[in-house]
């Protein structure tokens, strides 16, 4: 099984190869560690690395479990509940029905709407896969105990939606349900601005470390060269970001905030310190603290360090 690579809103089309494999190992920025949000996406990130099998294996996983349950009377709603976009679960069920594994049928007192069942071709695929999502869980965690990883388990869905938390199992499942979720939420406080959460980083660090190259701000993030890129792209495009010459070395580019961008990280920080507070809240008392130390525990083999800075943004 595979993480699905790609954005969980009804209303928007899955995030760019870019996106999805933009972190590297190495020191993540301190001023970002304190955030569960940010540290889920680099679980998320860390446990894309290791995928070993088709994209859309674990979208396809997904929908076959939740299907165990029983019937679902409406296509739509399973991939509302499920963070599935709309148009790429049209997709998932054609090529489950082309499988044998899923029936789909009108919905007599609808006709808009489609039944979904599963065969028995299907329920032999949720066993298998159910024997799968177990043996790449238990390596993903490899550092945590059975006792961690369920508590992990449990806190992660909690911040899923309420109905969507009984279909989602398995913690590499659970960890790109909730980063998703977060992101989206985050994203949503944001909007008319022209910003996203993921504007915080680059701004933020820039507002620090500015005016400087490119090459440094992805050190700072611990991110790809064409991560990066996208992002400064998306922040100058926005009249947010200033490439000028590095006042070190006029032959290298190098970037420094706007006024406007000086403007817009104070927006976007304070969305992200919104953000912070809806997920201690969707965590309750002391769940926040439990998540972010199991966050860390997964990240620090490869990002060496990340426990004391957590500690200290926390």
């Amino acid at each position: 099984m595979t993480i699905v690579r790609g954005e969980p809103d009804a209303t928007r089309g899955p995030i760019s190869e870019t996106e999805a494999t933009a972190e590297v190992p190495g020191v993540l920025p301190e001023g970002l560690t304190g955030f569960i949000g940010y540290l889920l996406r680099r679980v998320f990130a860390q446990f894309t690395t290791f995928a070993d099998g088709p994209e859309d294996g674990s979208r396809d996983f997904l929908v076959l479990d939740a299907l165990t349950g029983g019937d679902w009377v409406s296509q739509l709603d399973l991939a509302e509940r499920l963070g599935i976009n709309r148009t790429i679960m049209v997709g998932v069920i054609d090529r489950l029905e082309g499988r044998g594994q899923v029936l789909r049928t009108r919905n007599p007192d609808n006709r808009r709407q489609y039944i979904l069942s599963l065969t028995d071709e299907g329920r032999s695929a949720v066993e298998a896969g159910r024997r799968a999502v177990a043996e790449r869980d238990a390596r993903l965690t490899a550092a945590l105990t059975p006792e961690q990883v369920t508590r992990l388990n449990t806190l992660l869905a909690r911040l899923l939606p309420q109905g969507t938390q009984d279909l989602v199992q398995g913690t590499e499942h659970l960890v790109e349900q909730a980063h998703h979720r977060l992101r989206r939420l985050g994203d949503e406080k944001l909007a008319g601005t022209g910003l996203r959460v993921r504007h915080y980083g680059p701004l933020s660090i820039l507002a620090t470390h500015g005016p400087c190259p490119q090459q440094r701000l992805a050190q700072e993030l611990a991110i790809t060269g064409p991560a990066t890129s996208q992002l400064v792209d998306e922040l100058v495009d926005g009249g947010m970001v200033h490439r000028g010459r590095d006042p070190h070395d006029r032959r290298r580019h190098a970037l420094e905030l706007t006024e406007l961008g000086h403007t817009q990280l104070k927006a976007v920080a304070e969305a992200v310190d919104l953000l912070a507070a809806d997920t201690a809240v969707l965590l309750g008392p002391g769940g926040e603290d439990e998540l972010r130390a199991l966050l860390v525990q997964l990240l620090e083999p490869a990002h060496p360090g990340v426990a004391e800075a957590a500690g200290r943004r926390g």
